[in-house]
């Protein structure tokens, strides 16, 4: 498997998979939901050569990988045994966080499995339209048929694929929610709207709804649920609920059949009576109010929404505009919404050539080529994460040139009428099925436009080699703090035996994942600074630290193996993170013996994280005191 030992290491480093909740994957991140995320080393996994940062929000704990995220998930899944975990059940057990932290957990957890066929498939639905408007092929041809049939079908049975992907999240069986869905776009259910009704509810309201079919004499009121969201995310809600409190009373002899027959008969007639309706009227006044809303200024809402996307990206708050983006598409056939955010991804890749083209630095050049191309294609994360926002300034102006391009789209009144690729293939979403309008051209034009802002401005004004200049401006006695030490002494922590570090009993340690050096097998329970150095981090469990020093090498050292399920017991801190030590400075106390008793082995590791920035040279004593030499380190 070609990404079992990264799968290792972040499964290691989010706190183990016991103390993974869920995870699932989105375009270029991980997404844990963790029970105790203090437990996570987030440094150490922002350290690591495969990893582009690490995020904490909308109650996920986001490991940012980049364009081959699902080979690291079909990984994860497979070492870490979570594809048949019960999500709810376990969810029970874990943070439940804010509201608003849940929705967002919920909406990416029931989009994210079929984002990517989603998107494929409204791209084919796009590149129809466009062949269509011109003229390369006839609504008649069976080429355009078959062509509209692949591009169309999940949309049309969308029901059906949340009805999945939404029970799974709530804790049932997806089959169930499956059958559920499938019974909203039943065929014959909707030709039964065809002549006469019954008789008419709620006659001269907006509600005003004509009967045709009673369930056990109870009014139905037929609807189209094809394309729709809203009502079958509630109905596996509910259809989870009563599945799980039928398993508690069902004997186990016949709950094969009985569960899912009685979960059926109670969920489908009571989302046909009541949940349907109610949900999709719901649905309709969402689409309207949001296109009342957006017809108050499409400009400023364009400018707004245009801005501010690449910050809802990071903090994974678009999620929150996706289920609205897909309920205007199914209410009233577009969607302005996410329809007005195009440029921002172009205005981020802007910004990138023009770093690229004025960095002076060769490792940023290097990572700018990659992140340029994938947000070409819709990927901005990379660039964000390992350019822009690092960089502050590029980030600020790619957000600036988003919303001037997000004016331009308010402007054109451009909308998207179909889920569809990101970036260059995104264009085909725009076109009307009616024929290509000035929204089309719009978008098109957004996009050259907040490119060229974002990179004009970034060239210019984006300070991309203001950090080396400032330094050639220095006085001498600046010049000389400044100076990065070429050679540093590391000694040693504790006083022990020396072990190899390929014979800790831990793969993550012992492969060198985390980083090369050592580790000790310690006589004293006091662990001492080895260098001078900043506590650059400090675990809440109190049994590993990291020290970063003069030469700006990263020093993890970490008490015992297993010991952070110790949460704390036996140890005892004297520093803080943040916190400036001096070599010797006694920075840890721990009780050897309640540890051992405890049945945790004292190993400790000590290992420079970013080791790849140093000629390192490792003491070759079998028996060390506090003090004495441990590393020899010298920059490349």
């Amino acid at each position: 498997m070609k990404y079992e030992q990264l799968a290792k290491d972040i499964i290691a480093n989010v706190g183990g998979k016991e103390n993974v909740i869920s995870v699932v994957h989105c375009l270029t991140r991980l997404r844990f939901k963790l029970k105790d995320e203090s437990k996570a080393n987030t440094e150490y996994l922002k350290n690591m050569d495969d990893v582009v940062t690490v995020m904490k929000s909308g109650g996920q704990y986001q490991v940012v990988i980049g364009n081959h995220v699902p080979d690291v998930y079909e990984a994860v899944q497979a070492i870490g045994g979570f594809q048949g975990q019960p999500t709810a059940e376990v969810e029970e057990k874990g943070k439940k966080g804010s509201l608003f932290n849940r929705f967002i957990d919920i909406i990416s957890s029931i989009f994210t499995p079929i984002l990517g066929v989603l998107a494929a498939t409204g791209m084919i639905k796009g590149f129809n339209a466009m062949f269509l408007s011109l003229e390369w092929l006839e609504s008649t041809s069976g080429t355009y048929q078959i062509l509209n049939a692949t591009g169309d079908a999940l949309f049309y049975f969308l029901p059906i694929f949340l009805g999945y992907t939404a029970i799974k999240k709530f804790g049932g069986s997806p089959f169930v929610g499956m059958a559920i869905g499938a019974s909203l776009v039943y065929p014959t259910l909707t030709s039964l709207t065809a002549g006469d009704p019954l008789y008419t509810l709620f006659t001269g309201t907006m509600f005003e709804s004509p009967i045709h079919i009673t369930f056990l004499g109870i009014p139905i009121i037929l609807m189209t649920y094809s394309s729709s969201v809203i009502p079958i995310i509630i109905s596996a809600y509910f259809a989870a609920k009563v599945e799980n409190g039928l398993k508690k009373v069902i004997p186990n002899v016949i709950k094969v059949f009985i569960v899912p027959l009685l979960t059926l008969l109670i969920i489908v007639p009571l989302t046909f009576i009541i949940i349907g309706p109610i949900a999709t009227w719901a649905g309709a006044l969402l689409g309207q109010g949001t296109m009342v809303v957006y017809n108050l200024s499409p400009i400023i809402a364009g400018i707004f929404l245009g801005g501010l996307w690449q910050v809802f990206v990071i903090f994974g708050l678009h999620w929150g505009l996706l289920p609205l983006a897909i309920n205007n598409l199914a209410t009233i056939g577009a969607d302005p919404i996410i329809g007005t955010t195009i440029a921002a991804s172009f205005a981020q890749i802007g910004a990138v050539l023009a770093i690229l083209i004025k960095t002076k630095k060769q490792q940023l050049k290097t990572l700018s080529i990659p992140a340029f191309f994938s947000g070409i294609f819709g990927v901005t994360e990379p660039a964000i994460y390992g350019i822009t926002l690092p960089l502050k300034k590029p980030f600020i102006i790619s957000c600036i040139g988003g919303a001037i391009g997000g004016g331009v789209l308010g402007f054109a009144d451009s909308k998207l009428y179909m889920v569809g690729g990101g970036g260059i293939f995104i264009f085909p979403s725009y076109i009307n099925p009616e024929g290509i309008t000035f929204g089309f051209w719009g978008a098109i034009i957004s996009v050259i436009v907040g490119f060229v802002v974002a990179f004009l401005l970034t060239l210019f004004f984006g300070g991309i080699n203001k950090s080396q200049n400032s330094t050639q401006k220095t006085t001498a006695s600046n010049q000389v703090a400044a100076t990065k030490v070429e050679k540093e002494e590391v000694r040693s922590p504790l006083n022990g035996e020396v072990i190899a570090l390929a014979k800790v009993k831990d793969e993550a340690f012992a492969s060198g994942a985390l980083g090369h050096g050592i580790a000790i097998e310690p006589s004293e329970g006091k662990l001492f600074a080895p260098t001078d150095g900043t506590v650059s981090a400090l675990f809440p469990t109190k049994h590993a630290i990291g020290i970063t020093t003069d030469t700006g090498a990263d020093i993890l050292i970490h008490i015992g193996m297993d010991t952070v399920q110790l949460d704390g017991k036996y140890f005892t801190v004297h520093t803080t993170q943040g916190e400036m030590v001096r070599k010797g400075q006694l920075l840890i106390e721990f009780d050897m013996d309640e540890i051992a008793k405890a049945g945790k082995p004292l190993t400790t590791p000590i290992v420079i994280t970013n080791y790849r920035e140093f000629n390192l040279e490792v003491t070759g004593e079998k028996h060390i005191q506090q003090g004495d030499s441990l590393f020899q380190l010298e920059t490349k």
